[in-house]
């Protein structure tokens, strides 16, 4: 349990790297929570520091979820109690904790978007394909990315009951109860974004930017 231990807590500290308050203290001496919707995430810095420090935020997001549930789980493996998926879902789920409670930032950091595609990259790249073309298909054709993030993460359990029928290979239920919680938790993080759309209030991606 040591290792799982170590798993759980090294996965954290990836996760809670602060990309986007790096960059934006980097680039231009200020912290990006104090600017645009007060959210430490890729979508913030693209829109209030543009679209080269947005991506670049948004792809480090994504490495540091794939990099604890692909590499950083295997240190779990060796225990022999717990088979590698779920080890691989525990610290994936750790470094969505680490991204939105990041320790270095006083707990205030993004929403887990990034962070859990890159876990999916690593346990379900074709629900990650699934996920990520609703994502596009609404970013696209609403631009609100925040509505794009919700659909896409309500896709995941819906993906993985797809797969299952096309397969014909049943998927354990704790991975779709895994699935459905990490949803919900993406869900709840985006609460407010939830109200400004349902009071028409909420930036659409692409929009001026207000001061």
């Amino acid at each position: 349990m040591i290792s799982l231990f170590a798993v759980v807590v090294l996965s954290y500290l990836i996760g809670s790297f602060p990309t986007s308050i790096l960059v934006s203290k980097y680039l231009k001496g200020i912290d990006i929570r104090d600017y645009g919707s007060g959210n430490a995430g890729g979508t913030n810095v693209l829109r209030t520091l543009g679209w080269k420090a947005g991506i670049s935020v948004m792809l480090i997001d994504v490495a540091k979820g794939w990099v604890a549930a692909y590499y950083i789980a295997e240190f779990g493996y060796e225990n022999g109690i717990i088979l590698p998926i779920f080890v691989q879902i525990i610290a994936g789920i750790s470094a969505i904790m680490g991204h939105v409670y990041t320790v270095f930032a006083k707990f205030k950091g993004g929403k887990g978007v990034g962070t859990a595609a890159g876990m999916l990259i690593a346990i379900y790249p074709l629900a990650l394909l699934f996920c990520f073309s609703v994502f596009l298909l609404v970013a696209f054709s609403t631009k609100y990315v925040s509505l794009a993030s919700i659909l896409a993460a309500i896709t995941l359990p819906i993906s993985l009951y797809l797969i299952e029928i096309y397969t014909e290979q049943p998927t354990p239920p704790i991975q779709f109860y895994f699935a459905v919680s990490v949803a919900l938790f993406i869900i709840f993080n985006h609460r407010s974004n939830i109200g400004r759309l349902l009071k028409g209030e909420e930036n659409r991606f692409g929009a001026e930017k207000k001061d």
